[in-house]
């Protein structure tokens, strides 16, 4: 089959051990990040396959209408970026692996490395140090201090873990039923999103994007954090309300953040708001970029359509498509599996 991938900016998925697993296949890696639908339409017009990674390109009705040839969409984790029913009525199958109960172990440890970097001025003092000159500022420790964890799921709770480690007091909201789990294993719950904002000295979060999430991170509600506070995002950007962090943070209230998603991606906007705050670390939703990672994310990528070709397609999100394939020619064995 052609495969397409899409968005390997650093050329890292044909070095993967796992890439043996497409062997004999007719395999295109794409460097660059393309969202025009002309130029994608173009590019994929030959694709039998294409490989996501994550949610970089959206893949939306008016490009796929324009894929005669696409018979299956394989990646991993969630899909807001795909329009899914267009897919059914155009007989593509759509397989992504949710990885029940794995966490992303990359994504949490690069939350703790944000909190390091923030709370003790790192790249500070590294563009201190390059400029020629000494110490910049002074940092704070974090031991004995609060960590609130807002979401507290697969992620959310390694990162609880962490703050363990390092001596804080973690507190946590999050959905009635998770926070009896985090209650159950050790950590203290607040009693009200009021009280949790205002009592962390760092809070990170760690939800999924969906409507009842959107926003659901207020102005009203980080004010109420300490001016010595740090929030971090590495979720998902919308998960705060558009514009209140930027306006808290020139309010003084957090005094710091440290931010791995952005409303658009790639943000290659230089004069961006967070990138101009030196109470700022910003990162290019890194969270989950490591080569250990990507192999963990390939071999389910992978899977999948080796085992679409095999006639018996795996976590399949749109099973309708294959009770009653449509003009992309899903194959009879596929059909049936």
């Amino acid at each position: 089959m052609k495969i397409a991938i899409l968005d390997d900016y650093q050329d890292t998925v044909r070095t993967l051990p796992c890439f043996r697993k497409v062997a004999g296949h007719d395999v295109t890696v794409f460097n660059d990040h393309v969202q025009d639908v002309d130029a994608l339409a173009e590019r994929l017009k030959d694709a039998e396959v294409l490989v996501l990674i994550r949610e970089r390109t959206q893949i939306r009705t008016p490009l796929l209408e324009r894929l005669p040839n696409l018979r299956l969409i394989s990646q991993r984790s969630v899909y807001p970026h795909i329009d899914v029913d267009t897919c059914t009525a155009l007989g593509i199958v759509v397989s992504s692996s949710q990885h029940p109960g794995t966490p992303s172990y990359a994504t949490a440890e690069l939350t703790w490395a944000l909190i390091l970097a923030a709370m003790r001025r790192v790249p500070q003092q590294i563009a201190s140090m390059k400029a020629g000159a000494w110490q910049s500022g002074i940092g704070s420790t974090l031991r004995n201090k609060t960590l609130g964890i807002f979401g507290y799921g697969r992620i959310g709770s390694v990162v609880a873990g962490y703050g363990k480690a390092f001596g804080m007091n973690t507190v946590v909201w999050a959905r009635p039923n998770s926070m009896v789990r985090a209650k159950a294993e050790g950590h203290l719950v607040a009693p009200s999103k009021i009280a949790f904002f205002e009592r962390c000295d760092v809070l990170s979060l760690h939800m999924r994007l969906v409507e009842a999430t959107r926003g659901i991170v207020t102005f009203d509600d980080l004010r109420r954090m300490k001016p010595t506070a740090l929030i971090v995002n590495t979720s998902r950007a919308p998960l705060i309300a558009p514009g209140a962090l930027e306006e808290a943070l020139k309010t003084g209230r957090p005094g710091l953040a440290a931010i791995d998603v952005y409303e658009d991606e790639p943000m290659l906007d230089t004069e961006h708001p967070l990138l101009k705050m030196d109470n700022v670390v910003c990162t290019p939703h890194i969270g989950y970029v490591s080569r250990e990672e990507y192999e963990i994310q390939f071999t389910d990528i992978f899977d999948q359509i080796v085992a679409y070709a095999s006639g018996e397609p795996i976590n399949v999100v749109n099973p309708d498509v294959l009770a009653a394939p449509q003009r992309r020619g899903v194959t009879a064995a596929a059909a049936a599996g």
